[in-house]
Parts: structure tokens; sequence; C-alpha cells
């Protein structure tokens, strides 16, 4: 295929058809096709913001895999969430898309309403739990008889080793929701289902300069708030958890009349968090706990399942994974396919299936490296050329519907809910996103101008500008707006609508994913 780099990203169209770079026309036989989008897209590439930095990128046919545009497509790059496509088809592969986590309460059978001896909560890694399923797990026990628990209440995360962090996480996110320990067993801090968290809400009190009020959800006592802030004429709330500690300081000032403002803060060993919930539970449903809680011990062989509850199916789970880009879910799937495969979930298992099942797909994993489910950490690299293997490869997969239906769309939700809205690629473009600093990427699926179904691989590294969102979408919107009969000038046209309507984002940082900020920023 014939490829031409272009000389700026300053695109514009003249009457006569030429395009002017950076002011100066040159004039040309318009290209179509192919040649049209690898043209346009080297012109992007010319942009200031990007010039300098790496830029990987791959667009191949979906149906027959021919390759439409290579940019140093078999370069690794740090990849960020885009990750996430590697962990989810790992996941789909080993444990099918049917596949529900279980949270069980074992104990011995009850006599007049005594379990005799220790209750055992046991998980395998659900994600998705919340405060009211440990309620629901108290009232399914107490319908059931359950009056009292002469023991301990025994926490069993054992399905998960103890290694709650992936390699190379950085240490200034580790106080944060998105970047929260991952445990067997977890609770979420709100429907955004943010496990190992509490979510931190700090309101106005009763009249100015009063303290403020100060509330976490789940409601908790495995915390310590410090809460040194007051009411005032405007908001300007710091929220930190000490290093190496469940103490959170709450400073600074809340407006009075307002509803106030909320930040999202990762616990240190999220097991001990269940056990003051699950507790707390049984306390409310009447049932009396005479023992102490205990963590991290296995269940013993020959007791009886005195209550369960089930996760939402994979197919489900695998929509809360991938359009916000929520990391905890990627961290239990990937061990959870560790889990299945080898009995024990470690990050080496996790990494061993999900590479097996890749590979089943057409990837070749010798040139990539990934150590986390998430793609949190800066060890995870991947190629253009990997990744879009495994999109091609991957529609042929029992799962692939499910695995399609789970990614954000541009203009409609997700991380892509405000992007490229009013260009060809609204409603069109269904990518995963990754943020982190000077990385982003974008990798999905198109439909182009002919109606043919595209692959794509963006990855950008080492960019210093604050947000480079824009230059995706310019070339996602090139790739959606390109056909066999589109010429160079016209996919130009449309690629600088994309950079004007991305201007306002284009103010927004991007170092994490947007869904990230609270409030989100999507």
């Amino acid at each position: 295929m014939k490829k031409r780099t272009l000389i700026s990203s300053a695109v514009a169209v003249t009457a006569a058809g030429a395009i002017t770079f950076a002011g100066t026309v040159v004039a040309q036989a318009q290209e179509t096709g192919n040649e049209a989008l690898a043209a346009a897209i080297d012109a992007i590439l010319q942009d200031p913001k990007v010039i300098d930095s790496q830029a990987s990128i791959v667009v191949r046919d979906a149906a027959t895999g021919e390759v439409i545009y290579d940019h140093h497509g078999n370069q690794r790059a740090i990849t960020a969430s885009s990750l996430k496509l590697t962990t989810l088809a790992g996941a789909f592969e080993t444990l099918g898309e049917d596949y529900t986590f279980t949270t069980d309460v074992v104990g011995d059978r009850p006599v007049d309403g005594v379990v005799a001896g220790d209750l055992y909560l046991r998980g395998d890694g659900d994600p998705s739990m919340l405060a009211e399923d440990y309620q629901a797990l108290a009232a399914d026990l107490a319908a059931a008889g359950v009056s009292t628990v002469d023991g301990d209440l025994v926490l069993d995360d054992t399905a998960f080793d103890a290694v709650r962090h992936g390699d190379e996480w950085a240490w200034g996110d580790l106080q944060y929701g998105y970047a929260a320990e991952v445990s067997a067993l977890t609770v979420g801090s709100g429907t955004d289902h943010l496990s190992g968290s509490v979510r931190v809400f700090v309101k106005p009190g009763a009249t100015a300069g009063s303290p403020a009020v100060v509330t976490t959800v789940p409601a908790t006592d495995y915390v310590t708030i410090v809460n040194t802030a007051t009411t005032g004429t405007s908001t300007n709330v710091s929220i930190n958890r000490d290093e190496h500690s469940n103490t959170i300081r709450v400073s600074g000032t809340v407006k009075s009349g307002t509803t106030g403002t909320f930040g999202t803060r990762a616990v240190i060993d999220p097991t001990g968090l269940v056990g003051d919930v699950f507790a707390s539970a049984l306390e409310a449903e009447g049932i009396t706990l005479t023992g102490d809680v205990r963590l991290h011990e296995a269940t013993p062989q020959g007791g009886e399942t005195l209550a369960s509850h089930a996760s939402a199916p994979l197919s489900s789970l695998a929509v809360d994974l991938m359009k916000p880009s929520n990391n905890l879910y990627g961290e239990a799937l990937f061990k959870a396919v560790g889990l299945a495969n080898t009995g024990q979930g470690t990050y080496a298992s996790g990494k061993a299936g999900v590479y097996a099942a890749i590979e089943e797909y057409g990837v070749n994993t010798g040139p990539i490296r990934q150590v986390d489910g998430s793609g949190l950490s800066r060890w995870d690299m991947l190629t253009p050329d990997s990744l879009t293997d495994l999109l091609i490869g991957a529609q042929s997969a029992p799962w692939f519907a499910a695995y399609e239906a789970s990614l954000p769309v541009a203009c409609v939700d997700g991380t892509l809910a405000s992007r490229m809205c009013g260009t060809e690629a609204a409603g069109n473009v269904r990518a995963k996103t990754g943020s982190l600093t000077s990385v982003s990427s974008l990798v999905g699926y198109a439909t182009d101008a002919d109606g043919r179904e595209v692959v794509f691989a963006i990855l950008l590294n080492d960019y210093l500008t604050s947000n480079i969102k824009g230059i995706e979408d310019q070339i996602a919107v090139a790739i959606a707006t390109h056909g066999a009969d589109t010429t160079e000038s016209q996919i130009a046209a449309f690629a600088e609508e994309a950079e004007e309507i991305a201007e306002p984002a284009a103010e927004q940082p991007a170092d994490r994913e947007c869904t990230w900020y609270e409030p989100s920023i999507c």
C-alpha cells in the first residue's frame, strides 16, 4: 500500500480540492480509498501535540485482516486501560459468558437457632458485592432461623493470594478508589462498584463555621475519619487517606446550603472491611455473634452452605468492566482466570490463563507483556498488531456478541459518552479507551463509509500535552468516514470537524479515565 507522510496537521480543504498544510497549498491529485485514509492519518500525526511522541497505529479490515494503515504497528507501547480487552477475552474464553461469582456463608447446621462453632464467609472474588448484598446474606440466615453464632466470624479470601496490587502501580494512585486492593472478599462503595473502598461524603453543617458532616458508604468503623472540615461560603475539601493506614483525613470547607462533595478512597485490606460490614449485618438481623472476627483463613471441609449470593453473569459484569473502565473488575477477573486454571488466583496464573486464551484467537504473546488485569501498570505493553489480531480473532468466538456489546460507544456511553459527537463516528465507533499520564489509547471497531467493518488500535505514548484525546478522535473519525471513493480532502475535512468538536474536551485532563474523576468528567 502506498503511504505518504504529510507535513502538517493544520488541515483545511480549498475550493479547488487541494489540501492546505500550515498555510501552504499543496496541489495534488486526490487519492482515494485506503491511500487517502493513510495520507489523512499521516497528516493528523503531524500535529505538534503528537509529532515528537511515540505513536503506534494499525487499521485493518475486520473480515479479511487486510492492513489498511500501519504506523509502527509492531512497536510495543504502554496500553493503559485498553489492556482490559485482553483480560475480558481471557475471562470469556476461560470462564464462559454465563459464569457467576459466588459468595457463601458456611457453618454447621443450626440447632435451635444456634450455629455451633465458627461461621465462615467465603468469597471467590466477586467485585460487584455491595453492603446490601451482605445484608441480604444475613437476612437469609435469619430467615432460616439462625439467631446465634457460638463462635467466630471467619473471612475466607484464600481463593486469591495476598498480593493486593499489580506490579508497578503508581504510589500516588493507591489511596484512590480506582486503584483499590484486590481481594477474593470485597465490597463496593456505590453502584459504580468501586470495590475495596469507601465513599466519603462531606456535607455542610447547620450553620456557618460549624463542623462539616462526614459519612461513609458503606457505613463502617473499619476506617477512622479525622474531620477538621467546616461549613463556609465555598467548597474546597481535601479527602486523604494516610499511607499504610485506614485513617482518612477530611479538611477544608464545604459551602453552606449545598449537597456537599465526596471522594472514594481505597482501604487497606478489603477483607477486613467486609468483616466489619457483615458483622454489622448479622447484628442488624438480630443474630448474635459470641466470638470475634478473623481474617484470611480457609473454610474447612464438611461445613454446610447456609446462605449464598451469586453475581450477575459475566456477560453483564463485562459491561461494568469496560464501559466505565472499572479497574477492580479487571483485577478480579484476571485472578479468577488463574483460579479456574490452577486452583489459585494469582497474577502469575492469571497472566498464563489470559495468554493461553488469546493465543487461541491468533495473538502472538511473545512480543507483549501483561502484568495485571486493568492496565494500571506501566509494565503492561502491547502492540497494535497484537490488539488488532485479538479483535479480528474474537469475532469467531461464541462470546463475541457480549464482548462487543461491552465496549463504550462514541457519543453514547461509558468513557466515550461525550466524544466524537456530531461526526460519522458517533454511535458507530465501539472502542476501549486507555488513559495514564502521557499514555492514551483507543482500540476497537468501526464501520466505514462503505459499510465495511474495520478494527483499529491507536496507542500514543510519551507526549507532553495534558490531553491528546482529540488526536485519537480525529483518527477515529477519519476511519469512520473513509471509503473506496472517499478522497483525502473529504477525510481531512471530517477530521478537521472532529478536531473542532473535540476542542472543549481537549481542555479536560486525560491522565486518568474520565470516569475515575469525581464527579465523572465524561
